[in-house]
């Protein structure tokens, strides 16, 4: 960057949309966003969605087309939606689905200079609302950023379609969101260039802060609700803060450690197949060791967080402490020049970060046996 004058700057999507049965209204507000639209969904997606959104389009006088979604955010894959976009000379480009396919549509209406819509399917994460795509290897280890100078025209989440989705997404999702405000109260400390490109806003801290309260108050009733397939008030809001809240203060607010950790942790095969959230909440736990948080803090995350069912041990993510060199690559990879967690008001070393993953895994234990929550499970990465 070449300017000197530092500034504050907050990002948002255009329009944000969220409502029980909000699907069937997304003709109505991407008719004003442009005449011919490409939809990109997997299969498993369009099977559940594909009737209402072919209704809602119809309705609002647009063609419905679709092109399916190969798996991973890859460079391979945006390129070969680019190519799509143009070979049906779409205006607009809507992602129908997961974090994946909204990252990969976000990076291919980029690269070939349309708007794009999400319409997220799931409240897993906030890739939704942001204007960067996490790239992946068509392994699916982490690649890079790709920053955007605009965030999409418009979010659109349905939250009848998130209370029929399986729970784990949702708690992947709150996952995920409980990092915003612990990255962004260490960015705002260090006064660290946030992901929107300037320090941050009081707007950006501030929707941090409220997407932590809410999910502590909302996030185990809306757990419940979408075991039972309901919308309920304490869903909307969990619905709010995993995907607009959490978005708006990742973004606008910074990141630091939890998410470097995070994209560590991929870098170890063990940890494949595990969602994003789940390994944010190793990230987030493992940032408040390094920050020496209060123990009661430090213990009222681990019995919060594994009440909703995140993994709160190297076990859950398929590690051990004995797991030395992965360890130690899963730290080297999270303290790269560039990555977020030199964000941190102070200096996280490679053998500080190894030893605090190794620290979670006893001290986990030992808070969950005291709160006679379960011992924890290793989770087995399942190979295609």
């Amino acid at each position: 960057m070449t300017e000197t004058t530092p500034i504050r700057t907050v990002i948002s999507p255009a329009r944000y949309v969220q409502g029980k049965n909000a699907i069937t209204r997304l003709g109505e507000f991407l008719a004003p966003l442009g005449n011919s639209p490409l939809l990109v969904a997997d299969d498993l997606v369009w099977g559940f969605v594909g009737h209402d959104v072919e209704a809602s389009l119809s309705g609002a006088g647009l063609p419905v087309i679709r092109e399916d979604f190969g798996g991973i955010p890859s460079a391979r894959e945006v390129d070969r939606l680019t190519g799509l976009i143009t070979q049906h000379s779409a205006d607009v480009v809507v992602a129908v689905g997961g974090g994946s396919t909204i990252d990969a549509v976000k990076a291919a209406g980029y690269a070939a200079g349309i708007r794009w819509v999400s319409v997220p399917t799931v409240a897993s994460t906030d890739a939704p609302t942001s204007a960067l795509a996490v790239i992946y290897t068509d392994e699916g280890v982490f690649e890079e950023y790709r920053f955007f100078p605009k965030n999409p025209d418009l979010v659109l989440v349905d939250t009848q379609l998130v209370a029929n989705a399986p729970a784990s997404f949702l708690a992947a999702g709150v996952g995920d969101a409980l990092a915003t405000w612990l990255e962004a109260r260490s960015t705002r400390q260090s006064n660290a260039t946030t992901m929107a490109g300037g320090l941050a806003t009081l707007t950006g801290t501030a929707l941090a802060q409220l997407s932590w309260d809410v999910l502590w108050e909302n996030a185990l009733p809306a757990m419940d609700a979408v075991r039972d397939n309901v919308v309920t008030p304490a869903l909307e809001k969990v619905v709010e803060a995993n995907t607009l809240l959490s978005g708006l203060g990742f973004e606008s607010g910074g990141l630091a450690a939890a998410h470097a950790i995070h994209n560590g942790l991929t870098a170890a095969d063990q940890t494949h197949g595990l969602a994003h959230g789940q390994k944010v909440n190793i990230g987030s736990l493992t940032q408040l060791v390094l920050e020496g948080a209060p123990t009661a803090d430090i213990i009222d995350f681990i019995e919060f967080t594994t009440r909703v069912g995140l993994p709160t041990t190297l076990t859950e993510v398929g590690l051990t402490t004995d797991d030395t060199d992965d360890l130690r690559r899963i730290a080297e990879t999270a303290t790269v020049g560039g990555e977020t967690i030199h964000n941190m008001p102070f200096e996280v070393s490679v053998g500080d970060l190894t030893s605090a993953l190794v620290s979670i895994e006893r001290l986990s234990r030992r808070v969950r046996s005291n709160a006679g929550l379960p011992e924890p499970e290793l989770y087995q990465p399942r190979h295609h």
